[in-house]
């Protein structure tokens, strides 16, 4: 086993509320905890402590407690953040659903989860109404934040102006949030985090991560997705930094934000890197406010940080978790500049973790020096998942016996405790024999002048065999071909390695946290003609 170079850190046994707020100095009461930035209106610690409890109390009121599930379908803004740590400071578990979601997926993450309340906004009311009648939840029990006749609004919870409850729970095991898994590779799966899996992974990362009181954080990652919930909404208040919100990305708004904000810290995923590393829009605003970007959800690669950095004359960080680990189990630390950009970075304190071949299943040993071969990264920590919702056949293939969660990714560890990780064990191609991995030829494929965004998939052949197709986004009008794609690999790989198939694309399908949706390239292999 590794851990981490970094002593292990006290884990309170307190709810993320009384974690996050309880012990607030008099001094930060008044620094502005979130600044919306569509009005550009703040709201300071003090306003956020008191509209939380004044959700908490009226909802309360209304018989939610602990065992009761909320659902919260809304995009980032102030509003959210009162709400969903209203919800936990009532007692209640959160089920947060992504705003992208249709009226079907909405019902059925409800359903799953077994919510019997939806808080959602006006915009995103179709879909939710249609769901919450699928499910015959009467519209006293669908809140939109906004306001909507006949539902109860934001600002009527706040007015009723209900005392808080007192709540009892034990943090190790009371679930506080009920995210669901990506559903990249299969159905989603509701992942039970409890509110230690949460104040764990913020004590874990507060100091690793180095956001301070005078940091402006631009939260354009969804608060919904567990990304965006952890080193956003909840480490960035626990460090008394101010949140910037995006409803929505759009890299104009994005640039436009840094710049008239002036936020410090920025928290991406690869593709916005692409976008920070090549478009011309950049050199039109000043973004000589960041300091540090930390990317995340999906590996980027080395080179591109590098660009990065050099284009904003930042720091450049990246790190490495999933939903089922709250999720950070790796970062560079804010420290480290001597660490590889192009690794995730060290363990966590209070982490165990291990490396076991996919093919004997046997421990790989840890190197005295350079690099461990590569395998299947296994993590054991506070941070870890209480197990999946209702599926105890699921949380056992994820969870051993030993306590250590599989995560699927395929890694390699330095004699510096220096994790790479090389891609994921079920999106390995075989081809003749050799294994490729996707996540090394779409980084190759980034750094094509002409190439905006590119995914690899394994396809068969007219022989049954498995190579490699890149799906690509090229830059408008660029004249590339196919046949230019391939021979820039094949210049630059193994011969097994070279991609024997292109399609041009409009954009890569991905989750909102950025991981390349590899089954939706897989369907349109199986409706192609």
């Amino acid at each position: 086993m590794f851990t981490s170079p970094y002593a292990p850190v006290e884990i309170p046994d307190l709810s993320i509320y009384d974690y996050l707020f309880g012990d607030i100095d008099e001094a930060d009461l008044d620094r502005p905890a979130v600044t919306d930035g569509k009005s550009g209106e703040s709201t300071s610690y003090r306003e956020l402590i008191t509209q939380i409890n004044a959700v908490a109390g009226a909802l309360a009121s209304r018989r939610v407690a602990a065992g009761t599930v909320v659902g919260l379908l809304s995009p980032n803004s102030p509003e959210f953040t009162s709400v969903f740590h209203g919800i936990l400071r009532a007692g209640a578990t959160v089920t947060t659903l992504n705003s992208l979601y249709t009226a079907e997926e909405i019902e059925r993450q409800l359903l799953d989860s077994g919510a019997t309340w939806l808080v959602t906004v006006t915009a995103l009311l179709p879909a939710a109404a249609a769901a919450a009648r699928a499910l015959g939840l009467d519209d006293d029990h669908l809140i939109v934040l906004d306001g909507e006749e006949g539902h109860p609004s934001f600002a009527q919870l706040l007015a009723e102006d209900a005392p808080a409850p007192v709540v009892r729970i034990r943090p190790a095991t009371h679930v506080a949030v009920l995210p669901f898994s990506s559903g990249t590779t299969a159905r989603p799966k509701g992942v039970m985090l409890s509110h230690t899996n949460l104040v764990a992974n913020v004590q874990q990362a507060r100091d690793l991560i180095g956001v301070v009181p005078e940091d402006r954080v631009l939260a354009l990652l969804p608060f919904y997705h567990i990304y965006g919930m952890t080193v956003l909404l909840n480490l960035a208040f626990k460090q008394r930094a101010t949140l910037v919100t995006m409803a929505k990305f759009d890299f104009v708004d994005f640039l436009r934000l840094i710049q008239d904000e002036r936020c410090t810290y920025v928290f991406i995923a690869p593709p916005i890197a692409v976008a920070v590393a090549k478009h011309p829009l950049i050199d039109s605003y000043d973004l000589s406010s960041v300091h540090t970007i930390l990317s995340g959800a999906a590996p980027l690669d080395g080179a591109l940080a590098a660009a990065v950095a050099s284009r904003l004359d930042c720091r450049v960080l990246q790190g490495y978790g999933m939903t089922e680990a709250s999720p950070v189990t790796h970062l560079i630390p804010i420290d480290a500049p001597h660490l590889s950009r192009a690794s995730v970075g060290v363990t966590l304190p209070n982490m165990e973790c291990k490396l076991v071949s996919t093919e004997t299943g046997e421990e790989i040993e840890l190197p005295a020096e350079g690099v461990s071969e590569r395998g299947e990264l296994l993590v054991r920590g506070p941070n870890v998942m209480l197990g999946y919702l209702g599926n105890v056949e699921a949380t056992r293939h994820a969870i051993d016996a030993e306590g250590f969660l599989h995560t699927g990714d395929i890694a390699t560890v330095s004699a510096l405790g220096e994790v790479t990780i090389v891609d994921r064990s079920k999106e390995l191609i075989k081809y003749k024999g050799y294994q490729i991995a996707p996540a090394e030829l779409e980084a190759l494929l980034l750094t094509h002048p002409h190439v905006n965004d590119a995914a690899v998939i394994g396809v068969n052949d007219e022989d049954g065999q498995e190579i490699p197709k890149a799906f690509v986004v090229i830059v408008a009008e660029a004249g590339v071909t196919g046949e230019d794609i391939m021979t820039f690999v094949a210049e630059r790989v193994a011969p097994h390695k070279k991609v024997r198939r292109v399609e041009f694309i409009e954009a890569i399908p991905k989750t909102a946290s950025g991981k390349i949706l590899r089954k939706d390239l897989r369907a349109r292999e199986v409706v192609a003609p």
